[in-house]
């Protein structure tokens, strides 16, 4: 039997929205990362960005278990030598609530080239307002 590997013109990119509203963080990441990825195809390929792109609404509104709203952190730093920057989940909240689904889906994308595209993908807004009604996205269960 012979493996066939689909092209880039045979892809379907479908559009999905996704209500964060009242969901877990990582599971509700992971499942998006699937999609985004395009594990859910029958026909997946692992080397080629194959995934549907995915509107995230109500990003602010979305659940952290235990005491990570107060003790979980986000680094990052400036470049500059002692500029590691830490920002804590309730400022990130408060300032870029859709940073915080943003770097959940982003952790859990393959690290390279193909993250980076895969990444773009994405979506993510805090209220449930969005641009892509002409897309006609359809609604994602989870």
């Amino acid at each position: 039997m012979k493996t066939i590997s689909i092209k880039q013109s045979e892809i379907e990119k479908n559009w999905w929205i996704a209500d964060a509203e009242g969901k877990t963080l990582g599971r509700f990441a992971s499942k998006i990362a699937q999609i985004l990825r395009g594990k859910h195809k029958v026909n997946f390929t692992p080397h080629m960005d194959m995934g549907d792109c995915v509107v995230v609404i109500n990003a602010d509104k979305v659940q952290l278990t235990g005491s990570k709203e107060t003790d979980k952190t986000y680094f990052r730093h400036t470049g500059y030598p002692g500029g590691g920057k830490e920002t804590s989940v309730a400022e990130m909240r408060r300032k870029h609530p859709e940073r915080i689904v943003e770097n959940a889906i982003k952790g859990m994308l393959p690290h390279n080239r193909l993250g980076r595209s895969i990444l773009s993908h994405l979506r993510v807004y805090a209220g449930t307002d969005h641009p892509h009604a002409a897309q006609q996205p359809q609604t994602l269960e989870l």
